[in-house]
């Protein structure tokens, strides 16, 4: 359990320092990996971003203090980040559905966040269906976007890049391209290189494998030779993969002794109907 026991202590980080300006490399360092990976991780775990998290956290702490101290809501307001008033209202009401002013007259009700603690249950109840791969480097085209590591952005503008794909033939044609060396159309997330960790992007890929010149509009990555755990995925999209990733980094990197390898890794869709309940597609990991 130590992976789990790592992503707790990064959580304890950020309550002990909420009222702090927190860079994300400094809480990813308490989980020992990088910024894109602990990001991912978090969020697929909990369903919300760290900035998210922070936010909420520091909004349900603003409501305790209007409801237990005397403190004017301007010195509340900067305690917990905000420069002026109206902007902590604003966010206040956004998550509590009233105003500062209204928690002091006693009128409305809190919307509390607690104190976030990951717990792992290993029943076994649903078996995770996965291989070891061992595959060597190959190449892959397509088109790529930049997305913050911050998990909103990317979380809103990954489904309008499949979006877009899907609709101008992008993904129809990346299906004619396949070589069959990965038979399928792969989404590919990409936060490697020290560059990306530095300015703290990532690259977000709709590919496929193909060693041949790269198609005008389109560009290629090399995906390097890696041990990969493959996990198979049943179920309509996005549902299914979202819950198979829930169940991966909440289940199976806990109790196994591997770790993620820090290399691009992706999801496997075939052409079948996105919407079937029998869809077949897979989530490919490289470990070390």
């Amino acid at each position: 359990m130590a992976w789990l026991e790592s992503i707790q202590k990064a959580i304890e980080y950020m309550e002990d320092h909420l009222l702090e300006d927190m860079p994300v490399e400094d809480i990813a360092k308490e989980a020992n990996v990088s910024v894109f990976h602990f990001q991912r991780i978090f969020t697929v775990l909990t369903d919300f971003s760290i900035g998210e998290y922070l936010r909420r956290r520091r909004l349900t702490l603003a409501g305790q203090d209007l409801l237990t101290t005397d403190s004017k809501i301007i010195d509340i307001a900067m305690k917990y980040g905000y420069d002026t008033p109206e902007a902590f209202t604003k966010a206040f009401r956004r998550q509590h559905g009233v105003t500062p002013s209204d928690v002091r007259k006693n009128s409305g009700k809190l919307q509390s966040y607690n104190r976030l603690v990951i717990q792992v249950t290993l029943k076994g109840a649903e078996p995770m269906k996965y291989s070891l791969v061992e595959k060597e480097a190959f190449r892959i085209v397509g088109v790529k976007r930049e997305f913050s590591c911050n998990g909103e952005e990317n979380q809103m503008g990954i489904p309008k890049l499949w979006d877009e794909v899907n609709g101008n033939g992008t993904c129809d044609r990346l299906f004619e391209l396949n070589d069959g060396i990965l038979k399928g159309v792969l989404g590919v997330c990409d936060g490697s290189s020290e560059e990306k960790r530095s300015n703290k992007v990532m690259d977000y890929w709709v590919a496929a494998s193909y060693d041949g010149e790269v198609p005008s509009g389109m560009e290629s990555l090399e995906i390097p030779a890696s041990k990969w755990v493959v996990f198979e995925v049943h179920g309509p999209m996005p549902t299914a993969m979202q819950k198979a990733w829930k169940q991966i980094y909440s289940e199976w990197f806990p109790s196994n002794s591997y770790q993620h390898a820090g290399t691009p890794e992706f999801e496997l869709y075939t052409e079948e109907d996105p919407s079937s309940p029998d869809l077949y597609s897979e989530i490919w990991i490289p470990i070390k």
